[in-house]
């Protein structure tokens, strides 16, 4: 569970979203509604990862759908071969141990919700829909593209458009690998 390989072309990397979002949802339809809104220990709770994901993913997407001089133009563009999937985990992982944190996408505080059945629906729908948003945006980028746009990552500094995708994979992993770390053993 959780293991996407080493993607590297875009079509890899969409289908590698496409399965962890399959096996996130798999895995926390086992946790009742009381553990997706519990904290784990002093971490955050499943709900608050899955808002996380959703809230990182928003805005590649949104990105990935802009005009390419205009991204071209804020953001620049990239000389060369991106960076593997692994080289970009590594990194991601260093900046953690280094005191990285969420900052701006880190989830907002909720109060507990009215019908927490709902609010549950809700949160593991936007992140279907970001991420399915996500993917078809970047069906759009061909390969040779993929290596030349770039984006600003707020860790990792510019990213090409499939480090952002590797990113976004090895994102998604990590945190839902967390979520069923912390969950409670049945």
């Amino acid at each position: 569970m959780y293991d996407p390989g080493h993607p590297s072309t875009g079509p890899e990397l969409r289908e590698a979203l496409g399965r962890l979002l399959a096996e996130g949802h798999a895995f926390l339809a086992t946790l009742t509604t009381d553990e997706f809104f519990r904290t784990q220990g002093e971490h955050w709770s499943p709900a608050d990862h899955v808002r996380h994901l959703r809230k990182s993913s928003t805005p590649v997407a949104a990105a990935l759908r802009l005009p390419r001089l205009l991204l071209r133009v804020r953001f620049g563009t990239h000389d060369g071969a991106s960076r593997s999937y692994d080289a970009i985990k590594t990194d991601y992982l260093a900046r953690l141990a280094a005191g990285g944190q969420a900052g701006r996408f880190a989830p907002a505080p909720e109060p507990a919700a009215a019908d927490p059945y709902t609010r549950r629906n809700e949160i593991l729908t936007r992140w279907s829909a970001a991420t399915l948003s996500l993917t078809n945006a970047a069906r759009t980028w061909d390969e040779a593209a993929l290596d030349r746009g770039q984006l600003p990552h707020p860790l990792l500094g510019p990213l090409t458009i499939r480090e952002m995708l590797a990113f976004t994979v090895y994102h998604t992993e990590h945190h839902l690998r967390r979520v069923a770390e912390r969950a409670t053993p049945r």
